[in-house]
C-alpha cells in the first residue's frame, strides 16, 4: 500500500551526513553505537503526518507515493534539507555582553540570544562570533527510513500530533463523540487560547475530531534536570 499525503504513518530512521556520521535516529541501538545517545531522549518508532513537516522537507515529499513496509534511502540538498549557509545570521557581538550575564564564551558554546540559538564559533579581541544557522545548514543529508504502517485510529493520530507539538511522552487519548480527552501526569498550563488553536489544528488533519480537553492523569513530584545554557539578551 502506497502512502499519500494526510496519512499519518509510523516511520523508523537515522540520518547521516555525506561523511556517514550519524546525527539522529530513532533506534537507540544505532543512536550508542554512532556516540550520539542521548539518555534523555526517547528512542524508538514515531508517528508523522505526511505533508505536514513533522520531518525535514526533502524527506516528507520523498515518502508520497511509496510503500509500507518497505525501507528507502534518500538524498537531502540543503535546499530541501536544514537550509543553505546563510552570512546574515552569522554575527560578531561585543564579548563583553556575554560576561555582563555570567557567560564564559567559548568556541562550541551553545547560547540563546532574543530566543534563537546560535553557536559560538571564535572569541578574539573583544569580539564574539556566534552562527545562528542551523548546526546542519549547507550540508547535504542522507537518510535511511522504513515505513512501518499506517495509522488508523484517531486517538493515536492525536497523541502523536500534541507530542510533536508540545514535545512530551506521557499523553494519554480518549475521543468521546468529537472531543478529544488528553490525559498527563504533568500540569501543562497551556492557556484556553493556546488549547483553542490545538483544537483547530487538529481538526484539520483528523476530523473527526473539534475540540481538545486537558485533565491531570495523576499527581507527581515534579523532577527537573535543566541543561545549563547561555541566555543574553541582545538589546541590552
Amino acid at each position: 500500500m502506497a502512502v499519500k499525503k494526510g496519512d499519518f504513518v509510523q516511520v523508523q530512521y537515522t540520518g547521516k551526513l555525506d561523511n556517514g556520521t550519524a546525527f539522529d535516529t530513532t533506534s537507540k541501538k544505532e543512536a550508542e553505537k554512532q556516540g550520539i545517545y542521548n539518555p534523555k531522549a526517547k528512542y524508538g518508532p514515531v508517528i508523522i503526518c505526511i505533508g505536514e513537516n513533522h520531518i525535514v522537507e526533502g524527506l516528507d515529499n520523498a515518502l508520497e507515493g511509496k510503500e509500507v513496509g518497505q525501507s528507502y534511502e534518500v538524498k537531502i540538498s540543503p535546499e530541501e534539507g536544514f537550509g543553505k549557509k546563510d552570512a546574515k545570521l552569522i554575527q560578531m557581538i561585543a564579548t563583553n555582553k556575554f560576561t555582563k550575564e555570567g557567560i564564559n564564551p567559548m568556541p562550541g558554546l551553545q547560547v540563546n540570544i532574543d530566543g534563537t540559538m546560535g553557536i559560538i564559533k571564535s572569541v578574539s579581541g573583544g569580539r564574539t562570533l556566534v552562527d545562528f544557522n542551523h548546526p546542519l545548514s549547507g550540508q547535504n543529508v542522507n537518510y535511511e527510513i522504513r515505513i512501518d504502517n499506517i495509522i488508523t485510529d484517531d486517538s493515536e493520530k492525536v497523541k502523536a500530533l500534541l507530542e510533536l507539538k508540545l514535545g512530551i511522552n506521557d499523553l494519554e487519548v480518549q475521543i468521546a463523540q468529537d472531543n478529544a480527552v488528553v490525559r498527563t501526569e504533568k500540569t501543562l498550563g497551556i492557556p484556553a487560547e493556546v488549547v483553542d488553536i490545538l483544537s483547530q489544528e487538529t481538526s484539520k488533519l483528523v476530523p473527526s475530531v473539534k475540540k481538545i480537553s486537558f485533565d491531570i492523569k495523576k499527581k507527581q513530584e515534579a523532577k527537573t534536570a535543566d541543561k545549563a545554557t547561555g541566555t543574553l539578551n541582545k538589546a541590552e
